[in-house]
């Protein structure tokens, strides 16, 4: 990743505590980013087995407005909640019941703002991508333990 601008992507649950965190270049539109920020989410089972990677649903903001992923999402069984953009004409799965539940969008964006007190994860200083990425699971970290 070169160049000044730069992505925050947040996977957070309902209360707000990170899930999965994915950084890349300012670059790509969020509906590109949607898929390796799920595949970033690892919520260990309580006894054996593997961690669980897919959630029931997912809320985004109408920058995640993308037909193709919302279908690529149906097939993987998540119900997929972003309403469209204003200036869409065809809107083959809109469903205004579901819409409802995007009242609760205020919950991330309350994370957001949580990531954005840690100056350094706010202001990336450093050149280095893995110490950059140290610094926003330490963020992530901090945010869980308060929240416990």
């Amino acid at each position: 990743m070169r160049g000044k601008g730069m992505k925050l992507t947040l996977a957070v649950e309902r209360h707000g505590t990170p899930l999965g965190v994915y950084v890349c270049s300012a670059q790509p539109s969020e509906h590109h980013v949607a898929e390796p920020v799920l595949a970033a989410i690892k919520v260990p089972r309580c006894g054996r087995g593997r961690p669980r990677s897919k959630p029931r649903r997912v809320i985004a903001d109408k920058g995640y407005d993308s037909d193709p992923l919302r279908q690529r999402m149906q097939r993987r069984g998540i119900d997929w909640i972003a309403p469209y953009r204003s200036n869409s004409v065809l809107r083959r799965y809109e469903d205004k019941r579901k819409l409802r539940r995007y009242r609760k969008r205020w919950k991330i964006e309350r994370s957001i703002a949580w990531m954005q007190n840690f100056r350094r994860v706010y202001v990336r200083y450093d050149r280095i991508l893995t110490v950059y990425l140290g610094f926003v699971y330490c963020a992530c970290l901090l945010i869980t333990l308060r929240h416990l």
